[in-house]
């Protein structure tokens, strides 16, 4: 069950600060129309740092999100993050209470990239979608690897492993 964004329990929650964060207000704002996706990037995590608050934004992102017509790079790459995040040991643990609204969001995810992977998408937010399809699949160093690295990381990687140029060419 979603938890309403007026509940109580907003301000109580932590954030990536290891702070109260009420991340409710910022939902609300963006609900209203406001580009806040800095706002949550900075609070919900900080340097590996993810908390209560952090996973609590997860189920309410996917439904606002969820059902618009298209998503930025940013409702992947942040709710990947929350979640490889997650699984550090020194973050809290998932509460009781906010696990199957957590765990349907997860279970939702596949579906809405499967929409946006139906449209053209620039490298990064490829990335980020595909990372979050791995992680809704429990790949979790897979989804780290697709979340972590970027292009040029990429393309090292496969010139030195696999000789890249020399076997399929400088432009494939």
């Amino acid at each position: 069950m979603l938890i309403s964004l007026d509940d109580p329990i907003w301000p109580t929650l932590e954030g990536g600060y290891r702070m109260p964060y009420d991340v409710a207000e910022a939902l609300k704002a963006m609900q209203a129309g406001e580009d806040v996706w800095h706002e949550l990037w900075e609070e919900l995590h900080h340097q590996g740092d993810v908390g209560v608050a952090s996973y609590a934004a997860v189920p309410q992102l996917v439904h606002m999100l969820g059902g618009a017509d298209s998503r930025e790079e940013d409702f992947y790459a942040l709710i990947a993050l929350i979640e490889l995040e997650r699984h550090r040991r020194h973050n809290p643990p998932l509460p009781d209470w906010l696990a199957d609204s957590y765990h349907d969001a997860w279970a939702q995810l596949p579906a809405i990239a499967a929409r946006d992977l139906q449209g053209q998408l620039d490298p990064v937010m490829l990335e980020s979608v595909f990372a979050v399809l791995a992680l809704a699949k429990g790949k979790l160093r897979l989804g780290a690897l697709l979340l972590q690295m970027d292009s040029s990381e990429a393309d090292e990687w496969l010139e030195e492993r696999l000789g890249w140029s020399e076997l399929y060419g400088e432009n494939a």
